[in-house]
């Protein structure tokens, strides 16, 4: 049995698909970019794709992290699941309001997840021994 609680394990899972939702998308700009459907391919889609790429890659590190129990991991969870929220309100008042009610109930799952008592416990056990 691992010493991993499950709010770890969802909040992990969580973020790694986050990070990969990022880099598919980033992929997904340089192929409109190839395919000449990209309206600007050189100030757009191609900015877009490194950025895309380079979130993913950060946030499945993030994931990582987490997922080795390293406890400067959640901060950085966190703050994405902020983005998040910010991001899924102007889908919102966008109109796309099936998208915007993933990312936030997304969100919402993995702050509860890594803010959970469990995850404080496991993350930060040697706490108390450092002071």
């Amino acid at each position: 049995m691992s010493s991993r609680p499950v709010t770890i394990v969802i909040a992990a899972a969580l973020e790694a698909l986050i990070g990969l939702v990022a880099a598919i998308a980033g992929i997904y700009s340089l192929y409109t970019a190839i395919t000449g459907r990209a309206t600007d391919p050189v100030s757009s889609a191609v900015p877009l794709t490194v950025i895309g790429v380079g979130v993913g890659a950060l946030l499945l590190f993030v994931a990582r992290g987490l997922w080795q129990l390293r406890d400067w991991a959640r901060t950085p969870v966190v703050v994405t699941q902020l983005f998040m929220a910010v991001v899924a309100y102007y889908m919102f008042t966008g109109e796309q309001y099936v998208i915007a009610a993933v990312m936030i109930a997304v969100a919402a799952a993995a702050a509860a997840a890594v803010l959970s008592p469990p995850t404080t416990a496991a993350l930060f056990s040697d706490f108390d021994k450092r002071r």
